[in-house]
Order: structure tokens, then sequence, then C-alpha cells
């Protein structure tokens, strides 16, 4: 049976409103309609609406669990903490956010409290309204630069007078967003950045709700894909529990784990693919949690707070996260990778004499417990979120061109969502809708969207 646009998009919902099963790590089948590999947000996606159209798919997952770079650890505290993604947008399309109640999660905006510190002190009224407007010029100047026919970085076309706030513009748009600092950030690909604002949280971790919307998945766990063999008819994935043979695949992995030959395909994925993947690579964002009863800096849940910087040696600081005595200290771009390098006790190192120097020793010495994450360590992973390199901007959409029977997902391959799980998700739920209808299991009007194979290449339409 062939299914519809309408029927399919039926059986999606029907999917999605079906009672949420326990499963365990599935056997490795020899054969599927479609075989996804990463269990992450976009390999989730996609599996959820090739199981909604009736057709077989194993997901084969590298890590010994579901999520990617979505973890939520509930036991090193007492309350549970995203290690990565934390955050979902747009509540009115995002249909995580359904599915999230469907599933018994208690999802919520998160509350808007930020503030700014200069030194020891908040800043005044006065002073905050300085530095948004210099955001504001700071924005508009990188709006105006992507229009041009050049992709430049976006530290090159910041404003000059920028004065005391340039350290702190450089942070919130550059690492603090984008893992990357400005030099290394393409205009054209923030400028198109979809709004990330009016952030949703989920009470019990945004890992827990990949978790939970995976149960009904057969996954594979601790099985990484050695070897990918493909054609424009089927698709062998050979792992270190058996060759699986299927019709076609959908590649979830990192631009990071893609770049790093981790995974050998045969014959060779085009260069055209690779070269994509090179401009899109993952920029460096992570969490030191600090466990600190009695809110030693008096601020609210959730308060977001950043200080007037003149050096990349600074964070973002996530307070009181969803109520609890946790605070996130986040560091991200060169100073974040470079800190990371250095291993736990260093970032935690760094973390207590930055609220040192914002709020003094005693509220340092409050600190009872840390955590770190590390993503560039993750061999899985190997960092956060994708932002592209300047010139880099139209890989976005090389990078989602079919190839052969494979089919790549991934917030890197969504052009305005990228680095969010929004986007990732999207991407998979894409992706899946164009394996399905590869394999003849989906009817809808074609897409007109360049083909990779081992017949023909062409080049992908410019906008």
């Amino acid at each position: 049976m062939t299914m519809t646009r309408r029927s399919f998009l039926s059986a999606s919902a029907a999917f999605a409103a079906a009672p949420i099963l326990r499963a365990t790590a599935a056997p490795l089948p020899r054969e599927a309609d479609i075989v996804v590999i990463g269990a992450g947000v976009a390999g989730i996606a996609a599996a959820r609406r090739i199981m909604a159209a009736n057709r077989k798919v194993i997901v084969v997952e590298a890590a010994a669990q579901v999520g990617g770079r979505c973890i939520t650890d509930t036991s090193t505290f007492d309350v549970p903490f995203d290690r990565g993604a934390r955050w979902m947008h747009n509540p009115d399309t995002n249909p995580m956010i359904r599915l999230a109640r469907s599933a018994g999660l208690d999802v919520s905006p998160a509350p808007s409290g930020q503030k700014m510190r200069i030194g020891r002190r908040n800043a005044r009224a006065g002073e905050t309204e300085e530095f948004l407007a210099a955001l504001v010029r700071a924005n508009r100047a990188i709006d105006e630069a992507a229009r041009g026919k050049l992709d430049t970085s976006c530290a090159s076309v910041l404003p000059k007078d920028l004065g005391d706030w340039a350290g702190a513009a450089e942070f919130v748009l550059g690492a603090s967003f984008a893992g990357k600092d400005l030099k290394e950030l393409s205009a054209i690909d923030k400028a198109r950045a979809q709004d990330r604002n009016a952030p949703i949280a989920c009470r019990q971790g945004l890992g827990t709700l990949i978790t939970r919307l995976g149960e009904q998945a057969p996954v594979a766990l601790a099985t990484p894909a050695n070897r990918i063999l493909w054609s424009n008819r089927e698709v062998s994935v050979e792992t270190q529990a058996g060759k699986i043979v299927a019709r076609a695949a959908i590649i979830t992995v990192s631009t990071n784990v893609l770049n790093s030959g981790a995974i050998k395909f045969a014959p060779d994925i085009p260069k055209r693919t690779l070269d994509a993947a090179s401009k899109l690579t993952l920029g460096s964002y992570d969490h030191i949690v600090l466990q600190l009863p009695g809110n030693p800096f008096g601020l609210s849940r959730d308060d977001i707070l950043i200080e007037q910087s003149n050096s990349t040696r600074t964070a973002l600081m996530l307070a009181n996260i969803g109520g609890s005595s946790l605070c996130s200290i986040d560091v991200g771009g060169s100073f974040g990778r470079d800190l990371s390098e250095q291993g736990e006790k260093a970032m935690a190192a760094f973390a207590r004499e930055w609220i040192t120097k914002l709020f003094g020793s005693e509220a340092a010495a409050a600190v009872q417990k840390t955590a770190a994450t590390r993503w560039n360590a993750s061999p899985y992973v190997m960092g956060a979120m994708s932002a592209a390199s300047p010139g880099g901007q139209l890989s976005r959409r090389i990078l989602s061109e079919p190839i052969g029977n494979m089919f790549l997902a991934g917030e890197a391959t969504h052009e305005s969502l990228w680095g969010t799980v929004d986007g990732a998700w999207d991407s998979g739920e894409r992706a899946a809708d164009a394996a399905l209808r590869k394999i003849g299991a989906l009817k809808q009007e074609p897409a007109d969207v360049p083909t990779q194979s081992t017949k023909k290449r062409r080049a992908p339409r410019r906008p």
C-alpha cells in the first residue's frame, strides 16, 4: 500500500497519541526498509515518521543511550539537569511541545529574567539600555552585510564604536549563540538564523523528553556504524553486531563525526558533501554546573546573567535551574574550547574564579558540588552545534542533498533553525519523508531538490 501525504499525516498523529511503551535496546535485524544512523533528536524524529508509515526501521546508535546532544543527568545532583541542549523554541509550531505533553511531561515557557553585571554590581537601567542598543546595532550590521554578495565574517562588519560593550556583544552574538567567536562565523548564517526567543523548558529535562519519544523505536544501542555501502537501489550498514541491508538510510551524525572518517563509505561520499560538512563544523559550548544552596547570588529562577567583559574569558550564568540550587556557568567559543581541553578540574576552577570576580569569595565558597560537560571530547558527537564559517552558509543546502539512497539529517542541515533541537527534529522528519518517497511508500508532489548519486551529480540551485 502506498500512502498519500494526507493519510500519512493522519497515521503520524495516531502514532503520536499511542501509549508510550518502555523499550529496551533492540536486537539487530538483518534487513529493514530504512536504517537510521544515530538516535539523537533527528534520528528519533525520523524513526517515528517511518514507523507511522508502517515501514520497518532500525536505528543504530554508537553511544549507550538515546539522545545524542540531548542528555539529562539525573544522578550527579538531587535534581535533573541537561548536559546538552536545554531549550525548545517556537511554541506555536514546534511539534515536540505537543508530543511532550502527550507523553506526560511538563513543559512551560522559561522565565525571561536577564541581568548584566559590571564588576561587583548589577548594571543600572541606563547601562543595560546602552548594551541593548549596542546589541541592536551589531545585529543590524550583520544583517546588512548578509544582504551583500560576499559572505564575510560577523566580526569584520561590527561597528567599531561599541566601546565598553564590544566584548559582551561579541560574546552574546558569537560564543553564546553559536559556540564560535564572531571571526569564525558566517554573517549570512547568523542573519538567516530564525529567532530563538521564547524558550520552552521541560521540567524533567530535554534529554528525558527525547528518550521518552524514542521508547517505541527499535534502537540498537552501543552499535556504531563502521561502514556503509550505498547505491541508488540499496544500502548496507556494517556494525560490530552484524550487517543490515535496507532500501534507504538516514544519517544523522554530526558534521564533525562525518568529517572524522569514523564511518567509512563505499563508494566514498561525494567530495562536495564533505566540503560542505567541513564548512559547518561544530562550535564549542559546555556547562559547568555548580550546586549552590541558599541562593547566594540573590537571583531568581532561571535568571540569565552575563558580564561587561573586555576579553573572551567570560561566561553566561543560568541561575537556579528550574527553581533548584543548581547554577550553570556556560563557556563557549575559542575560550571555552581551550578550557574544555584542560579538563573538568580546570573548568570548575574557572567557574569559581568567575563568580568570585562578580559576587565575591563568599559566594564561591558556597559551592558544594560541581560537574562539567566536555562535548568536544565526546567521541560520538565531537562538539556542540554547527556554525557556518565565512563563505559556508550555502553548505547547509548542499548537506541536505540526497546521496543515492542516503539522506543526511540533523541540525546542521537546517538553514534557519541550525543549532536547535527544533531544527534537528524538523530535519529528521523531512529526511524520513524523502526516504519514504524514495522507496515508494509516500506519494507527494516531487520537490525540486538536487540529487547526488553514483550516476549523475548536478549543482544545487542557488536562491
